[in-house]
């Protein structure tokens, strides 16, 4: 029988790539604290069939940028399993608005009427939360249960497997775990965190939407456009 996160995981590259991890006791035991949170009722975020959202829209083979995020927002109707991203509606969190704000004096690019990410997902966009699940209301509630090394192992299938990658790692936390990235095939993008309590220490002006594209065109690919048109489409 499939364990819960192989049944999640459709994307075939994905699942060719993480197929030797379901079995290794670290994910049988997330498995089992996941299930134990589950049968006391607890309010897990996101809904568990996004839990491995990030990975089922962008293919492997299809990853050119990563974006590393910490964990889900806590807020009900908020995460909905890509990192920074809120669903349709939501009121913009503040490291999205500061994203945001440094995507127009990067770019000129405005993008303030949606926070729904997708349409950079589906670019190859990796939007990745380090511990993928939470329970409502309490930020980190399910850190150091195991997602962390399944996320290692995402972060170095793609230093492995994939080539002239750009990771945008925004802070200490996403930089520690971006620390065996290989910069000889890869551009690290390392700046401080959007956050409001971080932002002011060098994520002002620090550019990563441009210099992203900058390299992907220099290694012979297609740009990311930043830009979301219509939120219809998203869907």
């Amino acid at each position: 029988m499939p364990s819960t996160f192989e049944a999640l995981l459709t994307e075939l590259s994905w699942k060719q790539a993480l197929e030797n991890e379901w079995n290794k006791t670290y994910m049988q035991k997330l498995e089992a604290f996941l299930k134990k949170e589950e049968a006391e009722e607890k309010s897990i975020l996101p809904p568990k069939i996004q839990w491995l959202k990030a990975l089922n829209i962008a293919p492997l083979k299809e990853v050119k940028v990563v974006i590393l995020g910490q964990d889900p927002y806590p807020t009900k109707g908020h995460a909905y399993g890509l990192c920074f991203s809120v669903e349709e509606g939501v009121k913009l969190p503040k490291s999205l608005q500061n994203i945001y704000k440094e995507l127009l004096d990067d770019c000129g690019i405005d993008n303030s009427h949606t926070g729904n990410l997708t349409s950079w997902a589906k670019q190859g966009v990796l939007l990745l939360n380090a511990v993928l699940t939470v329970e409502e209301g309490k930020a980190n509630a399910h850190k150091d249960k195991g997602w962390e090394q399944f996320t290692d192992v995402i972060i170095e299938a793609i230093n492995n497997q994939c080539e002239h990658v750009v990771f945008i790692l925004w802070g200490a936390y996403a930089q520690k775990k971006g620390r065996h990235i290989d910069t000889n095939k890869h551009l690290v993008l390392n700046d401080p965190h959007p956050s409001p309590l971080s932002a002011y220490r060098g994520f002002w002006g620090s550019k990563p939407f441009s210099k992203t594209n900058d390299y992907l065109v220099l290694k012979g690919k297609n740009p990311i456009k930043w830009k979301i048109d219509d939120e219809k489409s998203l869907f």
